[in-house]
């Protein structure tokens, strides 16, 4: 018989004793496939997470300019503008407004910003998505808002931005510079930082310290800062998760150990009868090498679909609020379909690999023993 063909009926054979055992060998598959579910969930929303953050960014400033009083970001007078424009290599420099408001009333935070072009006239407002839920908030309804002398004044909505922008756009409130300077009583000639566009983009570090020298309380912020920033903080929600799943992952590998290693007697009594009637112990390693492998791939496989439903079909239910973070107003989007191969070859090798190498070692013993003795145990 040809090593293929041989193969060939070894695999047949096994499959037909996994069946035999269908209950044990079920439960097992059921558990080691949510194991893999958990860990694929987590690796594939963290991997496409830090891809739409990335997205986002990339049309960020190439370099903002907070100015910094105590430790903490303070407002900038826009009089730093021309020191900075006048930096070679400095393409522009334009100031930006904007803040965070607390609304009581839903216990929201809204991100108010005022947009270079003009989002609508004087006492209007344009609204993201998770806002418009929250208030309950539609085209031409009012928001009330207390300034920050105590008064209260209304906003008019003149429009609700699109769902498509809804990652980047759910808590945030477009609104005019004379509205937003009333509301929150910032003087004209200062503003929330400073946003610098760099001629040549491998220039940025250089004008950064030039700025920093310039402007002793200023701190220069590069848009390769802000994308390591998101990055550690997906790392380490991440790395929150994996670390909870970890006790789960070695409870089953302490499971699939035992099942693995544990041979039953009607196991060993089959290893025997195998070697009775002629089978070598090679076969019976390949046997069970089968059998460890048709388990562990198929929880492997199964496990990888289910997280993959999860997170790109599903917006992850079970881990969205860790992972995104806390918030009231939750975007909704959907995330759009990666899969980092690395990390999955890194998963297969974690939660196959061990379990088929594990098969094999107790059924290299029961076929070294003879036949008689392990019919008659």
């Amino acid at each position: 018989m040809g090593g293929v063909e041989k193969q060939r009926c070894i695999i047949d054979f096994t499959l037909s004793s996994l069946l035999r055992r269908k209950g044990k060998n079920g439960a097992l598959l059921v558990v080691y496939t949510l194991v893999v579910f958990l860990l694929a969930s987590v690796m594939l929303f963290t991997q496409a997470i830090r891809k739409e953050a990335a997205a986002v960014l990339a049309d960020a400033p190439e370099l903002v300019v907070q100015r910094i009083v105590a430790g903490r970001h303070d407002l900038i007078p826009l009089d730093y503008m021309g020191k900075i424009g006048a930096i070679r290599g400095v393409r522009a420099v334009s100031g930006r407004l904007w803040g965070y408001y607390y609304d009581p009333l839903f216990g929201a935070n809204y991100t108010l910003v005022v947009p270079e072009e003009q989002a609508g006239g004087l006492g209007e407002i344009a609204v993201g998505q998770g806002v418009a839920r929250s208030s309950m908030a539609s085209e031409g309804n009012i928001m009330p808002f207390h300034t920050h002398d105590g008064r209260l004044v209304s906003l008019t909505v003149a429009r609700v931005l699109p769902a498509s922008t809804e990652l980047v756009s759910s808590d945030l409130i477009l609104l005019t510079a004379e509205d937003f300077r009333m509301l929150f009583g910032v003087p004209a000639g200062v503003a929330t930082d400073l946003v610098v566009a760099v001629a040549n983009p491998a220039e940025v570090p250089t004008i950064a310290a030039k700025i920093a020298r310039l402007l002793p309380d200023t701190r220069p912020i590069a848009r390769s800062e802000i994308l390591r920033t998101y990055d550690a903080a997906f790392s380490w929600r991440s790395g929150i998760l994996l670390a909870i799943l970890a006790g789960a992952l070695l409870a089953f590998l302490i499971f699939a150990w035992d099942k693995a290693t544990g041979l039953s007697a009607e196991e060993r009594r089959e290893i025997g009868i195998l070697k009775a009637v002629g089978w070598e112990t090679g076969d019976v390693l390949a046997m069970k090498f089968w059998e460890g492998s048709v388990i562990s791939l198929s929880a492997f496989l199964a496990g990888v679909v289910l997280a993959y439903l999860h997170v790109f079909v599903a917006a992850a239910p079970l881990f969205e609020p860790v992972l995104k973070g806390w918030s009231v107003l939750y975007p909704r989007f959907r995330l759009t379909p990666s899969l980092d191969f690395a990390q999955l070859a890194v998963l297969f090798f974690l939660v196959v690999v061990p379990y088929a190498v594990a098969t094999i070692v107790p059924a290299w013993r029961a076929a070294t023993v003879d036949p008689d003795a392990v019919m008659r145990g």
